[in-house]
This record gives structure tokens, C-alpha cells and sequence, in this order.
């Protein structure tokens, strides 16, 4: 039980320490738009393999948080970004221009999550569902990491806690694949597990 309860706090404090986003550099707009599109986005996540990916958005849930990334997309943000913390079980974290969890896009968003006063998400992270990364210190510093759900097993832990805005409705497979790779741990803890070879996004773009 010990040991169990170790585990679990290591990958609470990896949650906590998902990403610092690039807050202190980055403009934090926290006032949601006048008008955001409630259209299901479909996204396609080409790797640099070949494999592929699809997310849905659900802007009922999140409604900036899913008009942000569909603009990072659209604008080629993600092309050439890797997936840079991979944890079996938990979750597959990308979208860092550094590479390392301390970078993001030019602006933060809105945390919209019950702990952010924001009760209109209520979309669970289950087995799929992609979420945004953001700074413990700060709700509001989402910007361009998300992290890709591989389980039901934390779903009382980042829910409320973490604005979840879509889920991987096709090629959830190509993400498993990522824990085929080696993984480099620090200090011995694998709640930070790095892959030992770049997990590239190649391309990343608006199907429908």
C-alpha cells in the first residue's frame, strides 16, 4: 500500500510540474472571445513515421481552449514539435517549441476547469481525451502543450484541475506506440520519463 501510495504521489507532482508554458513571457489573455465557433473541429496529427492520429474538438466543454489550438494548428504551430514526456498509464505530453516543457506559443489562455470557477467542463479525462498542460503556479497559463490521456486510472485527478477539449477518435494506436520507445528517467523517478528518440509531429492540420 506504501509503495502504491509512493507511486501515486510521484505522478501527482509530474502533473503538477506538466508545464510551465511559457507563462512569464507569454501574453495572458484571460477574457474568452465574444464569439467562438461550437463546430466539432476534426484535426489530423501526421508523425514524422507515418502513423497518424485524429482529434475532435468539443468546444461545448471548452470553448477557447479549442479555438486556441485549432489556431495553433492552422497556423503550422505544430509542425516539427515533438511528443517530449511520455508516461504509460498516465499520459503523452507534446507541443513544446523547446522540446522540454518550459516553452509555448506567444500567448496563455483561460483555464477552463471547475477550479478556475470555470463549471461548464465537465468532460472527464478517460482513455483518449487531450487536455491542456499549463503552470501549477498559474490557471490561466495553458498556451500550446497538451497532454493525451492513455487511461481512466487519474481521471479523479485532473479532472476540475485541467481544461480537457477534445478526445483522439481515430488512431489512438499510433500514441500507444510511443511506449515503444525507450524512455530516459530523472533521478531515478519515472513519473518524468523523456523519450531517448524524438517523437516528431510531422505535420498537424484541419480536416473537417
Amino acid at each position: 500500500m506504501k509503495k502504491f501510495l509512493a507511486v501515486l504521489f510521484s505522478i501527482t507532482i509530474a502533473l503538477l510540474l506538466f508545464a510551465s508554458c511559457g507563462a512569464e513571457k507569454a501574453e495572458n489573455d484571460t477574457t474568452a472571445p465574444a464569439a467562438v465557433s461550437q463546430d466539432h473541429t476534426k484535426l489530423l496529427f501526421t508523425m514524422e513515421n507515418g502513423e497518424t492520429f485524429t482529434v475532435e474538438t468539443y468546444p461545448e466543454y471548452a470553448p477557447e481552449t479549442c479555438a486556441n489550438f485549432v489556431s495553433l494548428v492552422k497556423s503550422g504551430f505544430y509542425n516539427g514539435l515533438t511528443f517530449h514526456r511520455v508516461i504509460k498509464g498516465f499520459m503523452a505530453q507534446g507541443g513544446d517549441p523547446e522540446g522540454n516543457g518550459t516553452g509555448g506559443s506567444d500567448k496563455t489562455i483561460f483555464g477552463e476547469f471547475s477550479a478556475n470557477g470555470f463549471t461548464q467542463n465537465t468532460l472527464s479525462h478517460t482513455r483518449g481525451v487531450i487536455s491542456m498542460a499549463r503552470s501549477p503556479q498559474d490557471n490561466n497559463s495553458a498556451s500550446s502543450q497538451f497532454f493525451i490521456c492513455y487511461s481512466d486510472d487519474y481521471t479523479s485527478t485532473l479532472d476540475g484541475n485541467y481544461a480537457a477539449f477534445g478526445k483522439v477518435i481515430d488512431g489512438m494506436e499510433t500514441i500507444d506506440n510511443f511506449l515503444n520507445i525507450k524512455m530516459a528517467f530523472s533521478s531515478g523517478d519515472n513519473s518524468f520519463s523523456s523519450p531517448t528518440e524524438p517523437i516528431v509531429i510531422k505535420t498537424a492540420e484541419v480536416i473537417e
